[in-house]
């Protein structure tokens, strides 16, 4: 069997705060494999960001260990995983995170800005990743504020694809979308999972992870494994020991 893509091991994170220590995960083991189209759930404040900031290697854990495609990520340094960051994941956020003065071609492009990537192949990759994200080629000179909300998470999609990036990590892609642009932005997702693309959707809405593979959900920043409940025990049974050596700093 293949190693997964993304391989998460008794993950703890504890963040340092005026009240105090917070402990937002617990003890969290999660595999992904590649291909894989998984939703994390959960409510408001479970730790699904937090999840996610780790899984992007925008945050690192307290404790535990995290392998990236067989990369122990905890062994990378700063310039490393900036380098993994925009070569082999690509983000999808809830607010799109466009610059609105920007053309959409320059929006999908300016990844590509801050590599070795010759001006007219950005053009080329950054037209490719639009048609994948199924953006029409009418729109690829308007400026991004002259977009409906579906058009501008299209863009934003394109952009997380124009390095070919082997996981799409999307926190909650469809929130500040209307219910048939939603539906429309998941179809988007399933045909880049059907070619051969890694999603990590993370949502609130049961009906948006419906929509994916495997759905695990995330509570008061334990796992759990809602499809396992009625056959096994909890995922993670609570620890009553802190892990080392929190950092500054609040997520959620």
């Amino acid at each position: 069997m293949a190693a997964p893509i993304i391989d998460i091991r008794h993950v703890h994170r504890i963040f340092e705060t005026e009240a105090g220590l917070a402990h937002v995960l617990h003890d969290i083991s999660l595999t992904v494999a590649a291909g894989e189209f998984l939703a994390i759930t959960g409510p408001s404040g479970s730790g699904k960001s937090t999840l996610m900031n780790i899984l992007g290697c925008l945050d690192t854990p307290t404790s535990g260990t995290y392998l990236l495609e067989g990369l122990n990520v905890a062994e990378l340094d700063d310039d490393e995983l900036a380098e993994v960051r925009a070569e082999r994941i690509g983000f999808v956020f809830q607010s799109f995170n466009l610059l609105p003065r920007m053309s959409v071609l320059d929006n999908v492009e300016l990844p590509l800005v801050y590599t070795d990537c010759p001006r007219r192949e950005r053009e080329q990759r950054a037209v490719a990743a639009l048609a994948a994200a199924g953006l029409p080629a009418d729109h690829y000179d308007h400026r991004t504020n002259e977009l409906s909300g579906g058009q501008m998470q299209r863009v934003a999609i394109a952009r997380a694809l124009v390095n070919d990036p082997a996981i799409i990590l999307a926190d909650e892609p469809t929130g500040n979308l209307d219910t048939a642009t939603g539906r429309m932005v998941l179809e988007t997702f399933h045909r880049l999972n059907a070619a051969g693309k890694t999603i990590v959707l993370i949502t609130h809405d049961p009906s948006v992870a419906a929509a994916a593979d495997r759905v695990v959900e995330i509570r008061d920043g334990r796992l759990h494994h809602p499809a396992e409940a009625a056959t096994s025990a909890p995922a993670v049974a609570p620890v009553s020991t802190p892990a080392p050596a929190p950092a500054k700093g609040v997520s959620a």
